[in-house]
């Protein structure tokens, strides 16, 4: 994980998104037009929190999102997503 630098405000957290399957588990290749959107990532940097919500997440956590969650942006030619805290599901 490269440092970046780009620091979410308040309890918004910076995501890179895992990569698309390319390939099922019975061996067959997905084409381009038929990936999903991959729903899980890992969390690139946080936010500081608010007053009444502390963030619970940190840096390098591996997180499961909702499918429309966040705001997708590419930074130095990679993809990331910014999203509130309270759209990440879980941590995996």
């Amino acid at each position: 994980m490269s440092k970046i630098n780009i620091k979410p405000l308040a309890d918004r957290v910076l995501i890179e998104p895992a990569a698309a399957e390319t390939k099922t588990s019975s061996g067959l290749y997905i084409p381009d037009t038929a990936k999903e959107k991959p729903q899980k990532g890992i969390v690139v940097a946080v936010g500081s929190g608010t007053k009444e919500n502390p963030m619970t997440v940190k840096a390098g956590d591996h997180v499961l999102y909702g499918k429309y969650a966040g705001t997708e942006l590419q930074h130095e030619g990679k993809d990331f997503l910014i999203m509130k805290e309270s759209d990440i599901l879980a941590i995996v």
